[in-house]
């Protein structure tokens, strides 16, 4: 029986939390990587390897133009190597080139200009911001989208909304000029400015009403960790006539995937702009333990549609963190492209290998952090 139960157990795990997880991962970095590996070949540079994992080789197989398609053992994370990389990181040294013929060379990735070594970089985590806008665009243009009118049904007594006049029946229009169109859009502008205080436009029985509102701050759990959100205590009517589904065409649903790609872009920095001011926890900060549990989370509760999205939003964080200009990410590249392109040559491969070793320790760092926070996360569950 102990031994049905700990294959049961696992069997659960392996479906309910690895599958998504590895989904989610797989299709993001494929994409990320992708990115490079196109502007790569569009620029007739020559590439060894596409990898999605890392370490030993599972399977893979050689294209007929010599690169290497493999699947490694840890699948966190993936790669593209170029000729005259000197490692996975796209680092280059002048021993790379020895050996090569004069055509070999002009096909490597160091023989590039720099605009064009910039764009293979930058390919990268553009490629993430185009998924984000083709799933979000995509789900919207197939399925609609389904809106609850910004109605306000009831009012909590004392809460911010009562304070500033906000009355059952009333129309949210607009808040601090931004048009609102559903109720969700009232809580995306609400939730993201807790303490401060700004105007509410309100239809009430066909008269405009301009309230002033200071939302209340609040700390919530969630399966990414706490979050601080401001809230103004409505509850939405979510009467059936007030239940819409809005339907878009190609052009529409193209912009609401940059609105939607652009939030979670805003969400992040501002997200960051808070942490370092102190006004917001590092708990938020997840790691693929906690990735994992969302993935089955959203799995069990939205399905496929679920787990797509959540890859969207994923890929929108991991386009950014790799945008930060650390060296060894992709950022960290670009900027060393800009000072070559500011000097007219190339940082000295000394200066270069120190700043690939610091930004190697900050990410591993990062990945201690982030992983800990995990843990201690997961051991609050229990």
């Amino acid at each position: 029986m102990d031994i049905v139960g700990s294959v049961w157990h696992a069997a659960s795990f392996v479906l309910g939390y690895l599958l998504p997880f590895l989904f989610v991962l797989t299709l993001v970095v494929f994409v990320h990587e992708l990115g490079h590996f196109l502007v790569g070949r569009w620029c007739g540079v020559d590439v060894k390897t596409f990898s999605i994992g890392f370490g030993r080789e599972l399977f893979g197989f050689n294209d007929r133009h010599g690169t290497r398609w493999r699947f490694a053992l840890i699948p966190l994370g993936g790669y593209v190597k170029f000729s005259g990389d000197a490692d996975a990181t796209s680092s280059t040294t002048s021993d790379t080139l020895v050996g090569m013929s004069r055509e070999e060379r002009e096909r490597s990735f160091p023989a590039q200009s720099v605009a064009e070594r910039a764009a293979i970089v930058a390919a990268g985590p553009i490629a993430n911001f185009l998924l984000a806008i083709l799933i979000f665009g995509g789900t919207a243009y197939f399925m609609g989208k389904p809106t609850l009118t910004p109605r306000v049904d009831s009012v909590t007594v004392g809460g911010a909304a009562a304070r500033a006049g906000l009355q059952s029946g009333d129309l949210v229009r607009q808040v601090d000029g931004r048009e609102i169109k559903s109720f969700s859009d009232l809580q995306r502008a609400i939730s993201v400015r807790p303490g401060e205080t700004f105007p509410v436009t309100v239809d009430r029985g066909g008269t405009s009403v301009v309230l002033s509102v200071t939302p209340d701050l609040v700390e919530t759990s969630s399966p990414v960790g706490k979050q601080r959100l401001g809230i103004i205590g409505v509850q939405a009517s979510g009467k059936p006539e007030d239940w819409t589904t809005q339907h878009f065409n190609l052009g529409q649903s193209v912009l609401l995937g940059m609105s939607e790609t652009w939030f979670v872009v805003e969400r992040t920095y501002d997200y960051i702009a808070k942490l370092i001011r102190g006004k917001e926890s590092t708990d938020q900060l997840s790691g693929p333990i906690r990735i994992a549990q969302v993935s089955g989370i959203v799995a069990s509760s939205g399905g496929l549609l679920g787990l797509i999205n959540l890859a969207a939003i994923l890929s929108v964080s991991i386009g950014l963190m790799n945008l930060f200009p650390v060296p060894m990410l992709d950022g960290g590249h670009l900027l060393f492209y800009a000072i070559e392109a500011l000097r007219g040559k190339p940082l000295s491969e000394r200066a270069q290998e120190i700043g690939f070793r610091v930004g190697l320790g900050l990410v591993l760092m990062l990945m201690l952090f982030v992983t800990w926070n995990d843990l201690v996360h997961v051991r609050s569950l229990l």
